[in-house]
């Protein structure tokens, strides 16, 4: 029944800044309405809503306040040059202190992250076929890591 993500819905202080930031990341502005403006992720499939308004600005949590963009392994592998490229810095995840892209062979993907202007939870994450010996791994590797103990992407 269900095939992807539709949209999402993150909130923003200025969305100026935010359309901004969002046109950098390669996103197309769909429709802009006073303080909402809406991406395509996937045009004519999925979306993004940003929202101005300080009733949007609860507390912050990345369970609310989250959104992964798919992206390709080979693109993921480049990630961080890109981001820096267009002035945005990647950062860690969870625990983790590097900002290099990583692998989670349990749950067969790869990601990176980052924030927009506002301290939205951004990621590029990508799936990884993982044989079956391997889906037991829960730590997070390095592409490095992940190539020497796969045998390649």
């Amino acid at each position: 029944m269900i095939k992807g993500l539709y949209e999402a819905h993150l909130p923003v202080r200025d969305l100026a800044v935010s359309i901004a930031f969002y046109t950098k990341l390669g996103l197309k502005l769909a429709w802009r309405d006073g303080d909402t403006a809406f991406f395509w992720i996937v045009e004519g499939r999925s979306w993004v809503g940003l929202w101005q308004g300080a009733e949007y600005q609860t507390p912050y949590h990345p369970s609310l306040r989250h959104i992964a963009f798919e992206a390709e392994y080979e693109d993921l592998k480049r990630s961080v040059e890109w981001l820096e490229s267009i002035q945005v810095d990647a950062v860690p995840f969870g625990r983790r202190t590097s900002v290099q892209p990583f692998v989670r062979p349990n749950q067969g993907n790869a990601s990176v992250y980052f924030n927009d202007p506002d301290g939205n939870s951004l990621e590029l994450i990508c799936y990884v076929p993982v044989p079956e010996e391997l889906r037991g791994i829960t730590d997070k590797l390095s592409f490095e890591e992940w190539e020497k103990l796969a045998g390649g992407d």
